[in-house]
């Protein structure tokens, strides 16, 4: 295990074949990801963890920020995945915007401690981020998340069963099949 240290920004472990969940946002909050930069950024994002053979479970990307759940290969290249995501997504955000200087603050990553920590990140940040953010009521009318992709695999049931699980998400509905 590696730790970073910066004055400037969080702390950083470094864990091979880990779990880690992992959160960045647009500076000063700002909303600057419109929908043609959601889909790229997503598809970046897929890319890059391929790429370094990070396996990339669950995402969600919202206006001003995202949150990852992935399983590391070598902890020593999740601030190399980072770096390239921001570098390369920063290009097309301001070209779509028209804005200038710094897009993307710190990320702080967080590596789960047992199977209930990563389930909870998993539920309420993940899947759930884009209702609690007021963004949809229904799961479904959120393209910009892995949501689609796990409730064609595991199936509603085991998702509806997977949220009350936790005492957090009991009222959290999912939707009928459409």
């Amino acid at each position: 295990m590696e730790i970073s240290k910066n004055s400037t920004r969080p702390a950083h472990i470094y864990l091979d074949n880990s779990p880690y969940f992992i959160t960045a946002s647009i500076w000063l909050h700002r909303k600057l990801l419109d929908d043609e930069s959601k889909t790229k950024l997503s598809e970046l994002i897929q890319t890059v963890f391929k790429e370094y053979q990070w396996k990339l479970e669950a995402w969600v990307i919202l206006d001003n920020h995202y949150h990852l759940l992935c399983q590391s290969k070598n902890g020593k290249d999740l601030s190399k995945i980072i770096n390239k995501i921001h570098s390369i997504s920063s290009k097309f955000i301001k070209s779509s915007q028209n804005v200038e200087g710094k897009i993307w603050s710190n990320y702080w990553d967080y590596c789960p401690r047992d199977e209930n920590d990563y389930n909870v990140r998993w539920c309420y940040y993940l899947l759930n981020n884009p209702v609690k953010h007021g963004y949809v009521a229904d799961l479904h009318d959120w393209q910009w998340s892995s949501f689609h992709e796990l409730y064609e695999e595991k199936g509603r049931n085991n998702l509806q069963e997977q949220f009350l699980k936790f005492s957090e998400y009991k009222s959290l509905e999912l939707f009928e099949d459409r």
